[in-house]
């Protein structure tokens, strides 16, 4: 015989998060997005990445290591560190005879709570990223 238990999923979520909203961003925080529209990464008018597998964390978008177009990347010397995502690297974006120094960055060694994003590239400096 087998016991029966019934479970809540809002009884849990009340016990386990403020609320239902927080309990969805933590899910969400980790997810792999995968989208009918396709977000892109565009620099001095070219895309440079397009990929519907992407992750989201803080509002930047990360593309799969597979998803960007390497003739536009230059490894970068520069180094930053993140308190909980651990040491980024970085890549001159190179378009046209054009270069935007460390405008693409990627975790290659991330700590635990990051290993969702290893590898994966995000964009500031003027990279526009759209969907």
């Amino acid at each position: 015989m087998h016991a029966r238990s019934s479970f809540n999923l809002n009884t849990f979520l009340a016990r386990s998060y403020s609320s239902k909203a927080s309990a969805l961003q933590s899910i969400r925080r980790f997810q792999t997005r995968t989208s009918v529209k396709m977000p892109k990464a565009e620099w001095n008018g070219v895309v440079i990445a397009e990929s519907d597998k992407f992750e989201t964390v803080e509002n930047n978008v990360y593309f799969p290591p597979d998803s960007i177009k390497k003739d536009y990347f230059k490894p970068s010397s520069t180094h930053s560190t993140c308190g909980w995502k651990g040491e980024a690297s970085y890549y001159t974006v190179s378009v046209d005879g054009k270069d935007n120094k460390d405008a693409a960055w990627f975790y290659p060694s991330p700590k635990p709570a990051a290993k969702n994003i290893e590898g994966y590239i995000a964009f500031w400096k003027g990279v526009k990223v759209s969907a």
